[in-house]
């Protein structure tokens, strides 16, 4: 890729300057081709065959979610400021696309409708439907679904209907007698409903007969249009742009700004059509003209329009073709005493979700500090905390109280808008105070503070994670959280809130690693001890764990330390800019990525520092990715760890990880992932992860513990 594509590819969050973007066009790979490899892996595990059947469905429906976004987020920004390397780059992504969405359709078509049936379980269109199978689905179409449509019809005399993001509807040509040309007419296929029905006539016992919501609505639709003739029915689909920036320095309130950005999201201009199979050519040259979009654009799906519904399909109550069930343990270091704030004391917590249960912990962490006489404050960031939070409830009732609560609530967060509007509402009206953090960033930090009255005077608890505070994705995301009451992390913390509450320069912290202020230099100075320590013959290495890697700075300086010799392992879920294995510049560096049953979030990074024991070397987790918008347009937050047994945990992780032959993908020069395979079976706790996979060894792991 020539240095200019570099500059177009990262230009959009950040100011590359033209030196480094030379400096890194021999091992840059493109941010959004990277994204659309890991969302190959992640389409990888439905055409896996040891993947069990409902979850091979269910990653189906991740893969096309997780497309979704990537429109809405990613191709927005690549259509402005029209330029050849954009356009190019669109077009690559075009063609990628398409592959992949073959390679979707066949696995529905070809392994899991005929997989499915072979376990009882049919997915069937309107017309592979019995007779009184469509008589029960015509009843339940009038009873259920009717009273949810509104038909709507759009010619000269009737505007064109507004159409949501994401919405799917059906749209027919309409002929009336009375008419000499005839309307369209679109009726949309309520999100809100089940879009998978089950039937029972004539189904035999232990089988299942489900159809798609919009196949009997498809069935039935004459009943919308009575004395009409339909014709040219067309299943289709629309995606709107939902990239915008927010001016947070505009002197209206913030929650007024956002609340209209929201609104205005509605109408943003749709990117994409999408339509099934069968699609009537007026209707989506119409469509396609209507909305001003290219043949680029419009996406012909060659098997289902939507994938999404199949979440739906995934919670079938079949065990045998899901995933071995899994409930989060309880942490024996908090099991083990009565009191959270005693098992604090007495050491650091480092605790690792969803095989630790985050209800036990996190949740019990704030409840015990908003029921506790003895707790004078309590503090928290909130990036998204989901619906209905036990976290709102424990502040709304340490506010209650007459506790000190303060919630410093990220309004910004793309698509969870509304939600931390609501809950930032909810929590002043119980007496919290409520802030939206420092103009012109995103607070992204995962921070919990308790101030407690004690015999010694007042002592601080923090817990700092990897992770969101959101019950539900805790079960999903492998993240982690350190409970601690050092006092050197916990001023920090304590100063960093004054910070983010009220109005004053950045604090200077005297061991956590914050965003914007200190975390990029500081990971800068870190990877050139590896280098100053490889240079003098001293033990040097680093293993680096995250979501992204892509800010230029922090790769040039991995390059230095790989041309160094600094042996470098990066394990990266999603899209890594970093090339490996490049002759003289990164041939040191090795990339790897983990996919599986559960989403990898947490971030780790381990430095050797001068020592061949793991043990002494230095260890952090925290809320950043190596990215330009974490380190430089977002408050982050990085704590190290250190305390021996959380050491020790971490580098089990790592060590799982970078062992794995199972749920382990591996970036090569050539700049494509090529899946490991394991041989063998495991001769011990150690080479778990080979062969069972990061997540079941982990698991395992968890259970020994607990036994």
């Amino acid at each position: 890729m020539s240095a200019t594509a570099v500059m177009v590819s990262i230009g959009d969050e950040g100011v590359l300057n033209r030196e480094v973007s030379q400096a890194l066009s021999d091992v840059w790979i493109d941010r959004d081709l990277g994204w659309l490899d890991f969302n190959d892996r992640v389409l990888a595990e439905a055409l896996d065959d040891r993947t069990p059947l409902l979850e091979r469905a269910k990653f189906l429906a991740i893969f096309s979610s997780n497309l979704d976004e990537f429109f809405m987020k990613r191709v927005s920004v690549l259509r402005k400021g029209s330029t050849p390397e954009r356009a190019r780059l669109l077009a690559t992504v075009r063609e990628r696309l398409l592959c992949s969405l073959e390679r979707q359709a066949d696995c529905f078509r070809n392994t899991l409708l005929p997989g499915l049936a072979r376990h009882g379980i049919h997915l069937r269109r309107w017309d592979e439907l019995t007779a009184a199978q469509q008589d029960e689905a015509s009843a339940y179409f009038d009873r259920e679904v009717s009273p949810a449509l509104t038909p709507l019809v759009f010619d000269p005399a009737h505007p064109f209907p507004f159409l949501s993001n994401l919405s799917t509807s059906l749209a027919f040509l309409l002929h009336d007698r009375e008419k000499e040309a005839p309307s369209y007419a679109r009726v949309k296929v309520p999100p809100v409903l089940k879009q998978w029905i089950a039937l029972q006539a004539g189904v035999p016992s232990g089988e299942t007969v489900l159809a798609p919501l919009y196949e009997v609505i498809r069935g039935n639709v004459h009943k919308l249009y009575s004395g009409m003739r339909l014709a040219g029915t067309t299943l289709f689909r629309v995606t709107r742009d939902a990239e915008f920036e927010i001016d947070d320095e505009s002197d209206a309130a913030l929650q007024d700004i956002v609340r209209e950005q929201v609104r205005q999201r509605r109408y943003e201009p749709v990117l994409r059509l999408e339509f099934a199979t069968g699609a009537d050519p007026a209707i989506r040259e119409m469509l396609r003209e209507r909305f001003r979009l290219s043949e680029a654009d419009v996406y012909d799906m060659p098997a289902e329009l939507d994938y999404t519904p199949l979440f739906q399909i995934a919670d079938l109550p079949f065990r045998g073709l899901k995933d071995p069930p899994w409930t989060p343990l309880p942490s024996p270091a908090i099991e083990n005493s009565h009191d959270v704030f005693a098992a604090i004391r007495a050491a650091d917590v480092l605790v690792h979700h969803p095989y630790e249960s985050f209800e036990a912990s996190v949740e019990h962490f704030i409840a015990a500090a908003a029921a506790d006489p003895e707790t004078v404050a309590v503090k928290m960031t909130a990036y998204r905390i989901g619906d209905d939070t036990p976290f709102v409830k424990s502040l709304v009732k340490a506010a209650e109280g007459g506790k000190q609560v303060a919630c410093v609530i990220e309004i910004k967060a793309r698509f969870d808008e509304e939600r931390n509007l609501h809950w930032a509402a909810e929590l002043e009206r119980a007496g919290a105070h409520v802030t939206f953090g420092v103009q012109g960033l995103k607070t992204h930090a995962k921070l919990a503070l308790v101030v407690r009255k004690e015999a010694s005077g007042l002592r601080s608890y923090v817990h700092i994670g990897t992770g969101n505070y959101h019950a539900r994705t805790a079960r999903l995301y492998a993240d982690l959280g350190l409970f601690t009451c050092n006092p050197r992390i916990t001023q920090d913390v304590v100063n960093l809130f004054h910070y983010l509450t009220g109005h004053s320069h950045a604090p200077a912290p005297a061991e956590l690693l914050v965003a914007p202020t200190t975390m990029r230099r500081r990971w800068l100075e870190l990877i050139q001890r590896e280098i100053d320590n490889k240079r003098a013959d001293l033990p040097a290495r680093i293993i680096a764990k995250m979501n992204q890697v892509e800010d230029p700075e922090v790769i040039e300086a991995l390059c230095e330390a790989s041309a160094a010799g600094v042996p470098i392992d990066l394990i990266v879920r999603g899209f890594c800019c970093l090339r490996p294995g490049v002759p003289g510049r990164t041939e040191n560096i090795r990339v790897r990525s983990i996919i599986g049953r559960f989403l990898e979030h947490s971030r780790i990074f381990y430095f050797a520092a001068g020592s061949d024991d793991a043990m002494q070397g230095e260890f952090f987790i925290g809320s950043a990715d190596w990215m330009f918008r974490n380190l430089s347009k977002r408050v982050e937050v990085v704590t190290p760890v250190l305390a021996l047994e959380a050491k020790e945990k971490l580098w089990k992780i790592l060590d799982i990880c970078l062992r794995d032959r199972r749920q382990a993908w591996v970036l090569g020069n050539g700049g494509s992932y090529s899946q490991l395979h394991a041989e063998g079976e495991a001769d011990g706790p150690e080479t778990l992860g080979e062969t069972l996979g990061t997540h079941a060894a982990l698991m395992e792991l968890a259970r020994r513990v607990i036994e």
